[in-house]
């Protein structure tokens, strides 16, 4: 079957509301001549973001959103109807040698900005294949990053957009910590619970709080919980027993293609959880508070501030803690309609990821320690850059460890 783009509301036009006095400024800083915006079956979702067309998704486009004068948009003749309404020109094609003639004639000579990431620092940002980018420069063209340009106009949330965040980031906490109990108080009952038990009661409160989700939710006990990733599978996940802790990470939303919420929530079941486990649950929980401590200060000094430098934060506390090596991921990604989205990282260990976070984007914060084949722990929320500054969901982290 034809793959289908990921639809808009059926009332709104290709580029319909898009703000292009501020695209005009950013590439008059960026010292180019347009966005050259490319899609291929889905490869660039910050392209079809942007322009907000719907229909099949089987061939090459390119729309050019210039500094000066009128959109273009070179389209096949098959899929025109993607660009029913466009706010500019449509030029069609059939035949290669059409295409790379309307390209050249297009953007020939001039500067465009378009989804790349030199050296693929940033790979959410690398989008355009390393051909199509040969293909351009081929006409004498200059290509620069968009990275910017994608914060600005494609990571930023909606105001229905944050609505929704915020009734899933409460329902998502309230969910988690009524899960976690249960397993608690199943075991209390000398019942067995099981990872894939633990799954299925989230994905039933899901349906009851009308959220939906990509995929069940990651549930790891004790060992299970050091691998950040862990996938139970039924009749070879983990019985949880006494001293285990216990690692929930959900996410959701008020339906697909909308902003999530993504949250990670720590568990143990006991009273008295030993001295290790208290000293890694208050190390990954510092860690994030201190991300956290640095975005807001620098907010209200009005200073930049990368996800990088919040990743370093975070990991600082951590390595000061002893446990650097066993932080393997970045401390946090972004979070649009994508849950692990295309606008700036909390990243400055698996990637260099130093752009700017801009009000209207939104991110996880979510570092962990994970000692192979004996436990893990992550602590995750998520943030949203507004105007009057940042703002965390749900409105109340996880502090303690949960005794359960």
């Amino acid at each position: 079957m034809a793959r289908r783009r990921p639809r808009s509301p059926a009332s709104m036009k290709p580029l319909e509301g898009f703000d292009f006095p501020a695209l005009r400024e950013l590439l008059g800083t960026l010292k180019a001549d347009g966005w050259l915006l490319y899609d291929f079956h889905g490869i660039n979702p910050a392209a079809t973001r942007v322009l907000g067309i719907n229909g099949m998704g089987t061939r090459r486009f390119f729309v050019l959103l210039p500094r000066a004068g009128a959109p273009v948009a070179i389209a096949h003749r098959i899929e025109l109807a993607s660009f029913e309404g466009f706010p500019g020109e449509v030029r069609p094609y059939a035949a290669w040698s059409e295409l790379h003639e309307r390209l050249r004639a297009l953007v020939g000579g001039k500067t465009v900005a378009m989804e790349i990431s030199h050296d693929d620092a940033v790979p959410y940002l690398d989008r355009v294949p390393h051909g199509v980018i040969e293909l351009i420069e081929g006409f004498g063209t200059k290509v620069v990053s968009s990275g910017t340009l994608v914060s600005r106009f494609a990571a930023r949330w909606s105001p229905s957009e944050l609505a929704g965040h915020r009734r899933a980031a409460e329902a998502l906490a309230e969910i988690a910590v009524e899960t976690l109990r249960w397993a608690g108080a199943q075991l209390a009952a000398g019942k067995e619970v099981r990872e894939t038990a633990m799954q299925a009661r989230v994905m039933e409160a899901f349906g009851r709080a009308s959220l939906v989700t990509d995929h069940p939710p990651i549930v790891g006990f004790q060992a299970n919980a050091a691998n950040p990733h862990y996938d139970p599978r039924p009749g070879a996940d983990r019985r949880l027993v006494a001293g285990d802790v216990l690692l929930l990470d959900l996410w959701a939303g008020p339906a697909l293609g909308t902003v999530f919420a993504d949250q990670t929530w720590m568990g143990y079941a006991g009273n008295m959880p030993g001295a290790e486990e208290r000293k890694i649950w208050e190390t990954v929980r510092s860690a994030r508070d201190a991300a956290v401590n640095l975005l807001k200060e620098r907010w209200a000094m009005r200073q930049p501030v990368t996800g990088a430098s919040l990743d370093d934060a975070a990991r600082g506390v951590i390595r000061a803690a002893g446990y650097g090596e066993f932080f393997v991921h970045r401390t946090g990604h972004s979070i649009d309609r994508d849950l692990h989205g295309s606008g700036p990282h909390l990243d400055n260990f698996e990637t260099a990821d130093e752009r700017m976070l801009i009000p209207g984007v939104g991110f996880s914060v979510e570092p962990g320690i994970y000692l192979p084949g004996r436990l893990g722990m992550r602590t995750e929320i998520n943030v949203y850059l507004g105007d009057a500054g940042p703002e965390v969901t749900p409105s109340r982290p996880q502090q303690d460890l949960l005794l359960v």
